[in-house]
């Protein structure tokens, strides 16, 4: 069966040429003298209409053709009279793939996401996670065309880590030992030495530190992984699954990192409105009404920069003024969602680049200022989202780096190929980390984190 796709099928005139579509049913009205099946396939979010005579095609066939079955149906590609479509396949054969009973968890329109959730072997096929899934997959390439076109490399890093780059220590850990008898010493820690790895490894939270490693062999690399965050976080925004880009550059300095930062993320948005219009059209309507105008918004705007210190005064004189915030605001902290979005939805009206954070607050691979108070970080943070991309431009000193970690008591031992980069050779060198996710949520309007992956992993929930 030589099939033509239902995206391809709608491009096509309407010359009474016969062509073959396959896919599933959608709708299915039946009268005495046409039926009109509604059928997708998966390569859009538009139907094609399959019209049949129901004197031609085998009436029990006909009645197993229900919403959520698999088909295909050759005849004559025409012009459609009907409004809302171009063309319509004149069915004159018809063949049943796959019945599909009443049962199908599918079947009735207006399911709550929630629902969803729970089928979510099943959600793939519904319109709106077909868009979502389709922009996913946009995003991707766009992400991969944009670095290769602008000279970094695709460096692969390990998913299996000895190290914690963040210093959080909420990890997965990676073991073959027999869980029902584990070898302890004296003092009651496990023994690892007839671990796989001989020590205690775990499923990475990032690639940035082995990407510092490529980018300062390489000049600018880029990771784009699964990454795993073992955070018992039940909220709209965590996952403990999710994929992260993680660009990283020599020779590079704060300002040159944000303009990377705001060019890229503008690239990414831009090829989802060139390449995804039928998709976020559908979105637009049905999700988020709002959705188009605050992609063209990004892409045409030019992003605030602003200094963490500055934007500490602006939200302290928004208190003063009469707004509630649920955190209080003081220098130091670390800024809750409702503090970003106040700055970029409410103040600003754009987004944001902030900078120059107390250091206790971030990572200890940070450049520090002369004020040796803060440090050159920075974080995108967009409209209902909040902060979606953290950077930095890395310390590159072996003295300086080896002093804050002395500071903050950090464990390095199996850290020495990391030092090792300061001590040989070392370079100036930043780069950022973008979590795939949440730019999804961010380019589909959706509100859910676990709306915008095939399949979530989150605490207590490991299905399909």
């Amino acid at each position: 069966m030589k099939r033509t796709k239902v995206i391809d099928a709608l491009k096509l005139k309407g010359e009474s040429q016969t062509i073959t579509v396959a896919g599933w049913v959608r709708t299915h009205r039946s009268s005495k003298a046409v039926d009109f099946i509604a059928l997708n396939d998966g390569s859009t979010i538009n139907n094609i209409q399959v019209v049949v005579d129901p004197a031609t095609i085998d009436a029990d066939l006909l009645r197993q053709v229900t919403t959520g079955s698999c088909i295909s149906a050759t005849g004559l590609l025409v012009d459609s009279p009907a409004s809302g479509q171009s063309v319509e396949l004149q069915c004159q054969e018809l063949q049943l793939f796959g019945p599909c009973p009443s049962d199908y968890p599918m079947q009735k329109k207006g399911q709550s996401f929630e629902y969803m959730r729970q089928h979510a072997h099943m959600r793939l096929r519904t319109n709106t996670f077909g868009c979502v899934m389709r922009i996913r997959h946009n995003m991707a390439i766009a992400i991969h065309r944009y670095f290769h076109e602008h000279g970094f490399y695709y460096f692969h890093t390990p998913l299996i880590t000895a190290s914690d780059c963040e210093g959080a220590g909420q990890m997965f850990q990676v073991t073959t030992k027999n869980l029902y008898d584990l070898k302890k010493d004296e003092e009651g820690k496990i023994i690892y030495d007839d671990d796989f790895f001989g020590k205690q490894t775990s499923l990475t939270v990032s690639g940035q530190l082995e990407g510092e490693l490529g980018a300062t062999a390489l000049g600018a690399i880029y990771t784009f992984g699964p990454t795993f965050r073992a955070e018992n976080s039940n909220t709209p925004r965590h996952l403990a699954e999710f994929w992260m880009i993680e660009p990283e550059v020599a020779f590079i300095d704060l300002n040159d990192l944000m303009d990377l930062e705001e060019d890229f993320i503008k690239y990414c948005v831009r090829w989802a409105l060139d390449n995804c219009a039928d998709d976020l059209a559908f979105l637009n309507k049905m999700v988020d009404k709002t959705l188009l105008q605050r992609l063209n918004s990004v892409v045409s705007e030019e992003f605030v920069r602003l200094p963490y210190t500055e934007g500490i005064k602006i939200l302290e004189q928004a208190v003063v003024n009469g707004h509630k915030f649920e955190f209080p605001v003081q220098w130091g902290m670390d800024l809750a969602s409702e503090h970003e979005r106040f700055l970029v939805e409410e103040h600003f009206k754009k987004p944001v680049i902030m900078t120059d954070y107390p250091k206790d607050i971030k990572a200890f691979y940070m450049k520090i200022n002369d004020d040796d108070r803060t440090v050159q970080g920075t974080d995108v943070l967009f409209p209902q989202i909040g902060e979606i991309i953290g950077g930095s431009v890395r310390e590159e000193s072996y003295d300086k780096l080896i002093a804050e970690i002395n500071r903050r008591n950090i464990p390095m031992k199996d850290m020495w190929w990391y030092l090792d980069t300061r001590k040989y050779g070392t370079c100036p060198h930043g780069g950022f980390g973008l979590g795939f996710e949440r730019l999804i949520l961010f380019v589909t309007g959706m509100q859910n984190i676990r709306d915008v992956i095939p399949f979530p992993r989150t605490p207590k929930t490991a299905e399909f």
